[in-house]
């Protein structure tokens, strides 16, 4: 090669390499493919990445991420299609310029002056929708009213883009939407950005998710997405993905020794140890169509499960470690599903179909009458003892949309204890007895008295004694996410599964 040519080869190279930032690092990082700076940083940026508690620490440098070119550093993954992105994430340290920038971001290119979208949170805490429509034209925005978010969402369907944002705790307020032809192949990733050249700051990212949501064509309970089984700390409210499956997984519970959990899937019960990220089969024989209505006893000795083989769902209960299960529903009568048992382990509660109505019905472990305790119209389901005895929480239509309800051991005294404006099921009380947690779907798509797969929701937490809920998990999920109890035994964690059709190889993924 002649010198001349040689030196064109290097201007050449220092360009591309000035165009697209450092070179991007190609091995795996979390969930994601690669990082890089983007533009001509002046400060090499990094990530460290925790699986443990699976949060990344992204450091950044760069000018801004604004006019008609960009400098920051990017924690990308290539994706394609719709999809949904979504983190926790906070600065570490007070930090040097007010306009220092984290967030989650869509990019045509790693170019500097590439056409994106993001949703970013600044310093002084600014959060907004910023967007170049075209390459090097210059960026635009959308200001939320919310400033200082703790959780963003940016979702993607078609060409909209669509930012939610929220304090940590609380629902998501107003959303801000932008048209954007990006094309269909695109980066999408994690950023942070100084607002000054010299500098460097850091932001650690929490429950960081990209979600493939169901496609429009999906046939509910005939075809289904991916699960993730994660376990969520309730004081820090990180949750972290301890399982997988392309298969469908459902209602997870912790047996009481708290080293396994035991879900549904493809109608058999799985008991999953947590120190090997096994499933095991559990025999329920004869019940072999199980769904997803299965509770352990407070003494954690046995199961009350439904099964629907070649009929109705009905009622039965088996050792937790698998045998012979013993029918104690009535065949014939309707639809029967377990939700709890009481604290002495003498009786089931279950919500029982009988004549076109649903209702909370009690029943003695062993077998016997059936007796009913709500007798209002519409839906009352998801009923559950506290573990004094003294009350069971159940959901209820009764007033329009779907509301958390209390009433005592016998049915007496029943009361609305949620009041909003969303559809809340499924109401679990921690061992401890303090708090009781459930999930929202939004009742601008689920009917009230629905509760289907793949759907916006939240998992919210309230105390058992009274008071405001707050929102301890942002997810992709519906039925099964939480249909039976999931405290661990010592009331700090919750089980729970999401959805999406995305799989991650870093993480265990079910071979059952």
């Amino acid at each position: 090669m002649s010198r001349k040519i040689y030196c064109m080869f290097s201007v050449l190279l220092a360009a591309m390499l000035c165009t697209n930032g450092a070179m991007a690092q190609s091995q795996p990082i979390g969930i994601f493919d690669a990082q890089n700076d983007v533009g001509p940083v002046k400060n090499k940026g990094d990530v460290k990445y925790e699986p443990k508690s699976q949060q990344y620490t992204v450091s950044g440098s760069g000018t801004n991420i604004w006019a008609n070119t960009d400098e920051f550093h990017y924690v990308w993954k290539k994706m394609t299609g719709d999809f949904i992105l979504r983190t926790n994430a906070e600065f570490v340290g007070k930090g040097t310029e007010l306009h220092r920038k984290w967030g989650f971001m869509v990019r045509k290119s790693l170019d500097g002056n590439s056409a994106h979208v993001n949703a970013v949170v600044h310093g002084d805490g600014l959060t907004s929708l910023q967007y170049r429509k075209t390459m090097g034209a210059v960026t635009e925005e959308q200001k939320s009213p919310l400033t200082f978010a703790g959780v963003i969402q940016l979702e993607r369907k078609g060409n909209t883009y669509t930012m939610s944002v929220a304090h940590k705790g609380d629902v998501f307020g107003p959303e801000e939407k932008v048209y954007l032809d990006l094309g269909d192949d695109v980066y999408v990733g994690i950023f942070v950005c100084s607002h000054n050249a010299d500098v460097t700051e850091q932001a650690v990212f929490s429950n960081v998710r990209i979600v493939t949501p169901a496609p429009a064509d999906l046939v509910p309970y005939k075809k289904y997405l991916g699960s993730a089984i994660e376990l969520l700390d309730m004081a820090t409210q990180n949750s972290r993905v301890v399982y997988q499956s392309p298969k469908s997984l459902q209602a997870p519970n912790w047996i009481k020794n708290g080293k396994s959990l035991i879900y549904n899937s493809d109608g058999t019960l799985y008991n999953f140890n947590l120190s090997t990220n096994t499933p095991t089969a559990i025999n329920t024989n004869p019940a072999k169509n199980n769904n997803n209505d299965h509770v352990i006893s407070f003494d954690g000795k046995m199961l009350t499960i439904s099964s629907g083989d070649g009929g109705p769902s009905i009622g039965y209960t088996v050792p937790v470690g698998g045998g012979d299960a013993k029918v104690v529903t009535t065949r014939g009568v309707g639809a029967s599903y377990m939700h709890g048992w009481s604290p002495d382990g003498k009786f089931l509660v279950f919500c029982g179909e009988r004549g076109g109505e649903y209702d909370v019905y009690r029943i003695p472990s062993g077998g016997g009458p059936e007796e009913r305790l709500t007798t209002t119209k519409g839906l009352d389901d998801g009923p559950e003892y506290t573990p004094d005895g003294k009350y069971i929480y159940f959901n209820s239509v009764r007033s329009g949309l779907m509301q958390v309800w209390r009433m005592d051991a016998d049915g007496s005294n029943q009361t609305q204890i949620t009041n909003d404006d969303y559809n809340n099921w499924f109401p679990h009380v921690s061992p401890d007895g303090k708090w009781i947690v459930y999930i929202t779907f939004l009742k601008n798509e689920v009917a009230p008295g629905d509760h289907p797969f793949y759907k916006h929701v939240y998992i919210r937490v309230m105390p058992a004694a009274g008071g405001p809920s707050k929102v301890v998990a942002y997810l992709y999920g519906g039925q099964g996410t939480i249909n039976t109890p999931s405290w661990s035994p010592d009331s700090k964690h919750i089980a729970f599964v999401s959805n999406s059709n995305l799989l991650f190889p870093v993480f265990p993924i079910a071979k059952n």
